[in-house]
């Protein structure tokens, strides 16, 4: 089904509601320089999952074929921002004559555009390959896109789709895409999903803050604020899957911490239910012992069981999934437009032309991501059972500073975790001390102090996938082999067909949703749901082009 893709510079409700009752498969791209409050969103199904007023990308999916892009900025810092392919276009007064070529670069041959009367736009726009006229005395202008040299479509995607690795990484990819039509086979070599990195009891969910709101910034706060609205969708944490928004305290180290993180809370203006200041007595309050400094509170954060995550969305794909568990795919063979995926031995496990690789750690054994910088990192997470004699905090929140910890589930405490640069799968001791020192840190006392020399030795190793920047690999696989001198992202060579979701680090629950949307939206050559600067910083060639613009 084609999809009508729909760019108003100043979000009007009633568009939507006109375009969605329109029929068919709609993405519609609405540009504000602010988010009103959700209350007067006539529509309570987008009510219920409207944006906070925070700058940026907000990608709301309605339903599998109607997507909403509420874009927070200003119109001519976010239209070269925009990477899609535009059928109609309705413009307000704050584009400009100079925007005329950005909009001819989104337009397709034949796209329709809206806009007031104003002779200098209709020159510009005439002048990028718009033909235009008036709808009658001082009516608006209608204009249609016809380029002299169109663009050729992009050939649709073939909808199979092999994703290797079953942890939050592929399990996330295989849900957008079973949504979106495909049909996927999911080959993870253990018995259930997610017994990797993804495997621990709890793993929590929280943005990131800077004084500069740079890139690592604006990545979290896009991929945190999509992951709680599809959450959401699904029915909610606690619901749908083990876990709760309970919020997250992330306590300053210092005095100079402190007064930092209150001037970037200052700075942005954020709003309340994203992040606010909470001072000491609030703060010492909330976990009950004292504390000296404060901290943010992340209102919407919280906490979640991965592999209860996985499941569910395992379970929506339906009959649109193959599972192939208990089977390590080892090698990829590009034969006749189909990758084929083989086992020790070389038995064959599945065909398709697409291939995502979401195994995290595991993935570099694969031939094609071998020479992929990631990093493998021990974590080990120590769990404390509530009910043994030595009784850990019990506490209504997750709270972090060098570590964290969480509330109880299932009877359990988890605190944690460690990064380290080894390969020791075994539980060990001196892991559990350094969590059980910086819990004490967290919450002091001596009931905590006592428990690094009485808690049993207990709790969980994983290994994460990690690049160098710390951001994912979200994208097409870079062809190392076939690479040679490069300047620019476009120029570096992709094995076809070959992707991957990896490097998520210790934040997986909250990068794999926005980054498998952003996979899928490359794969159907639809919108993205980030901004070029950003899917850029994604990018897996990003590695070898500053290897070889080093070389050069």
């Amino acid at each position: 089904m084609t999809t009508r893709v729909v760019l108003d510079t100043a979000f009007c409700g009633e568009r939507l509601a006109t375009a969605r009752a329109q029929g068919g498969r709609l993405h519609y791209i609405a540009i504000a320089a602010a988010l009103p409050p959700a209350a007067p969103v006539a529509d309570a199904q987008l009510r219920a999952l409207w944006p906070l007023n925070l700058p940026g990308f907000h990608r709301v999916i309605l339903s599998d074929d109607v997507t909403l892009d509420l874009l927070v900025g200003a119109v001519d810092a976010v239209l070269p921002q925009i990477s899609a392919r535009v059928n109609e276009f309705h413009l307000d007064a704050a584009v400009t004559p100079a925007m005329a070529r950005t909009l001819a670069k989104l337009a397709v041959q034949g796209a329709v555009l809206h806009a007031a009367d104003d002779e200098a736009l209709v020159w510009a726009l005439t002048a990028a390959g718009f033909v235009c006229r008036l709808a009658g005395i001082g009516q608006d202008i209608i204009a249609e896109y016809r380029s002299r040299a169109p663009r050729a479509a992009a050939p649709a995607p073939q909808r199979r789709a092999v994703v290797i690795g079953a942890g939050v990484a592929g399990s996330t990819a295989a849900h957008r895409l079973c949504a979106r039509g495909w049909q996927v086979t999911l080959i993870e070599r253990h018995a259930q999903p997610a017994q990797e990195a993804s495997g621990n009891l709890a793993g929590i969910f929280m943005p990131l803050l800077s004084r500069d709101d740079n890139i690592p910034t604006r990545l979290s706060r896009a991929a945190y604020l999509f992951a709680l609205r599809e959450w959401r969708r699904m029915g909610g944490a606690g619901k749908a899957f083990d876990g709760a928004d309970c919020g997250v305290l992330q306590l300053a180290r210092d005095a100079k911490h402190a007064l930092v993180q209150q001037d970037v809370v200052a700075a942005w203006d954020y709003p309340q239910e994203y992040v606010r200041w909470a001072d000491a007595p609030e703060a010492s309050a909330l976990i009950g012992a004292p504390t000296p400094h404060g901290g943010w509170l992340f209102g919407q954060g919280g906490w979640a069981r991965p592999a209860s995550l996985c499941e569910a969305m395992l379970a929506a794909c339906g009959e649109r999934l193959q599972r192939v568990f208990c089977t390590e795919a080892l090698d990829l063979q590009r034969e006749d437009g189909e990758w084929l995926v083989r086992a020790a031995g070389g038995a064959l496990i599945a065909q398709a032309p697409t291939v995502i690789l979401a195994g995290g750690a595991g993935a570099t054994r694969i031939a094609q991501a071998a020479e992929l910088p990631l990093s493998r990192l021990r974590g080990q997470v120590t769990h404390l059972p509530v009910d043994a004699a030595a009784t850990p905090p019990v506490l209504p929140l997750v709270v972090c500073r060098e570590a964290y910890v969480t509330p109880p589930s299932g009877g359990i405490v988890c605190a944690g975790a460690t990064y380290d640069n080894d390969d020791d799968p075994a539980l060990r001791a001196s892991s559990q001390l350094e969590n059980l020192t910086r819990l004490a840190e967290i919450i002091p006392g001596d009931a905590v102090a006592a428990l690094a020399d009485s808690a049993p030795l207990a709790g969980r190793v994983g290994f994460r996938s990690a690049a160098p920047d710390r951001l994912p690999l979200a994208g097409a696989l870079p062809d190392y082999g076939n690479a040679g001198r490069l300047e620019f992202l476009p120029e570096v060579p992709r094995h076809p067909g070959l992707h991957c979701l990896l490097g998520y680090a210790s934040r997986g629950l909250i990068w794999a949703p926005l980054m498998a949307e952003l996979l899928v939206s490359q794969l159907e050559h639809a919108p993205l749901p980030l901004e070029a600067a950003l899917v850029d910083a994604l990018d897996p060639g990003r590695f070898l082009l500053k290897q070889r613009r080093r070389a050069q």
